[in-house]
């Protein structure tokens, strides 16, 4: 049960411990989550990755469909770096939604721009074989809900890529012989205490 309908319950059940004097009866508008399903694919140059449990969500009110909580993307980012020899620093990410004339899909004016940022320390750098995990939670269009209106979803990413170079470094070393180790001994031997003037 959704936290609207808990609100829509605890307001009638406090009317009616206070006693306020009985009003038409008016129906609960119950609240439900439509989810539609989304398949990904993701490549730039040499970074690559997959979207799993990516999904649609937008929260209706049930029976007139009235939008109570507009459209999210929701799912979780992996991407990884299949350079052999650079490390790729990930700066942000654009998600843009194309129609099937290949055209962006613009989000409401009220709504914020679908925007991946890598903020959390270490996600942001992938050296060469490794990847990270990061979550997607953004704005959707309602417009890309239509039938057939959405044909694919774009990720953009900037990152900096930068040369990777592993190196070993060797020592010249040689060993001598051993050598006893000397002691103070001789410095202490023979010196005593002295009084002056005595």
């Amino acid at each position: 049960m959704s936290k609207w309908m808990w609100l829509t319950i605890l307001a009638a059940g406090v009317a009616m411990i206070l006693g306020c004097s009985q009003q038409p009866s008016g129906t609960a508008a119950m609240i439900e989550d439509k989810t539609y399903t989304v398949t990904p694919a993701v490549k730039a140059g040499i970074v690559t990755g997959e979207v799993t449990e990516m999904k649609v969500t937008e929260r209706v009110e049930k029976g007139s469909d009235r939008v109570v909580s507009p459209a999210k993307l929701t799912g979780t980012l992996k991407l990884k770096n299949t350079s052999a020899n650079q490390t790729v620093r990930l700066v942000a990410g654009k998600i843009l939604y194309i129609d099937a004339q290949g055209q962006p899909i613009k989000l409401e004016e009220s709504r914020t721009e679908p925007v991946v940022k890598f903020a959390t320390y270490g996600s942001e750098r992938l050296d060469p074989g490794q990847d990270a995990t990061q979550s997607l939670d953004v704005e959707f269009p309602a417009e890309a809900l239509k039938a057939k209106k959405l044909k694919e979803i774009r990720l953009e990413l900037a990152y900096i890529p930068s040369p990777y170079r592993e190196e070993s470094i060797n020592f010249t070393v040689s060993i001598g012989a051993g050598k006893e180790a000397r002691g103070l001994r001789g410095f202490y031997a023979g010196s005593g205490r002295t009084r002056c003037g005595r």
